[in-house]
């Protein structure tokens, strides 16, 4: 139809058209123009291909943006400007801060001023300074120095005669003097009124006429809180001899309620915070944000390895022991060598890894009495656990003889034993008089 040329037409590459066009039709029809048509092709092109980059990008945009605020991505520079660039609160509470930008990407950093708190808590804690004599036996021949170490405390009341101060029972042990130093870096001496090694607690008295009357006008009685009522998560401020360079304040927030640490042995359900708590710290306070005692702070557990876990013991369990430390009969200077008093037995711990072994109780064992001392005349006998000495409880022999310190040859005390029988142990109170340590060389 079309003829034998055309095929040859296309293969030579030659412009052919009007004898292609021939074969349709016998006029040709005019002639397109290639270039203008290619021209407006290009620029269409462009258009679509702009506006697919551009929608393109945006999808892309907002799918990066979702990724970006549901991960975090990228907030660290905002978080810690949030945290560097945040101011105190105007009041002397917490206050809170808002940084960052608006919306649901704020940050929020909180700030807590305390100066209301340690203005009110910083008069009702003292420095507590226990001097003793430490022995060594260098080649067979003893020696004895003397040495001092650092703690604090908290005032809790007053008598008609007497300061009273709070601490940790290993503040003051193996006391051969004690020194209390005031808000105003006065001093005065203490003596031990009472104590309670279990629960690591003690009362040390100071004789008001010790006390210089600025001291007076300066110092306070702290005001005790309720532990119990405390959430975690809430402000707390320690206050205490930290090191032994004087009273310093440290903040944190309440980490954790009813903490049982193992290797404790006080039995205690302690409070956690992570305000720091140092060597010199046992003994002083930890405050809400009201100044109120919350808990009395013990050197942290855990060694130096860990930091951000102090430990206190819970106010609301402590204040019936301290009550009851506050009314004993304080015991004074320890007697002279001469003069000590000598109980007539020897003694075997029982510890809390002891006591949950055998089911014993804890206190000291008694392992053997001598005859003609005091013990055999009150009635001890072997197999009896003393667990308080005049009150005091014991967990040691050596705590038991460190107490008989204060106490001279002839004094009547009171003993409370654990004593077996078919039905368990029952606790039994004796009353002694002590012997002398002429006697304790005679049976020796």
């Amino acid at each position: 139809m079309y003829g034998n040329n055309y095929p040859n037409d296309f293969d030579s590459g030659k412009n052919n058209t009007q004898g292609i066009y021939s074969a349709y039709q016998s006029t040709p029809p005019i002639p397109e123009e290639p270039v203008q048509k290619k021209k407006h092709g290009l620029l269409k092109k462009l258009a679509v291909a702009g506006s697919v980059g551009l929608c393109f990008g945006l999808f892309a945009g907002a799918g990066f943006y979702g990724v970006y605020s549901m991960t975090g991505m990228g907030r660290e520079s905002g978080a810690r400007t949030a945290v560097e660039t945040q101011a105190p609160a105007s009041s002397q509470n917490a206050g809170m801060i808002s940084a960052g930008t608006a919306g649901t990407n704020a940050v929020t950093a909180v700030t807590t001023d305390v100066t209301g708190v340690v203005e009110h808590a910083m008069p009702t804690v003292v420095s507590i300074t226990n001097v003793f004599t430490e022995q060594s036996n260098f080649f067979g021949q003893k020696i004895e120095n003397s040495n001092e170490a650092s703690g604090s405390g908290i005032i809790v009341g007053e008598n008609d005669t007497e300061l009273l101060v709070v601490t940790n029972q290993h503040v003051i042990a193996d006391a051969d003097t004690l020194h209390v130093q005031f808000i105003d870096g006065n001093q005065a001496q203490a003596q031990v009124k009472g104590y309670d090694s279990e629960k690591d607690l003690a009362v040390i008295a100071v004789p008001l006429d010790q006390i210089e009357s600025s001291t007076r006008d300066s110092i306070k009685v702290a005001t005790l809180g309720d532990s119990e009522a405390l959430t975690v998560g809430e402000p707390a401020v320690a206050i205490g001899n930290a090191l032994g360079y004087g009273p310093s304040v440290t903040t944190g927030v309440i980490s954790a309620l009813d903490r049982e640490i193992e290797g404790n042995g006080n039995g205690n359900k302690l409070i956690q915070t992570d305000a720091s708590i140092n060597p010199g710290n046992s003994g002083g306070g930890l405050f809400n944000i009201n100044g109120e005692v919350i808990g009395i702070n013990s050197n942290k557990i855990g060694g130096t390895f860990v930091e951000g876990m102090g430990y206190a013991i819970p106010i609301s369990s402590a204040r019936p022991i301290i009550e009851d430390l506050m009314s004993k009969t304080t015991k004074g200077a320890k007697v002279a060598e001469g003069e000590k008093s000598y109980l007539g037995i020897s003694g075997v711990n029982v510890t809390e890894e002891v006591s949950q072994m055998y089911g014993l109780p804890k206190g000291v064992y008694v392992g053997q009495v001598y005859e003609g001392t005091a013990a055999q005349k009150a009635g001890l006998v072997r197999g009896d656990i003393i667990t308080k000495f005049d009150g005091s409880s014991i967990s040691s022999m050596e705590e038991l003889q460190s107490m008989m310190e204060y106490y001279a040859a002839g004094t009547e005390v009171e003993i409370t034993i654990q004593q077996g029988s078919a039905g368990g142990y029952q606790e039994k109170k004796i009353t002694i008089v002590l012997g002398s340590r002429a006697e304790a060389d005679e049976q020796e």
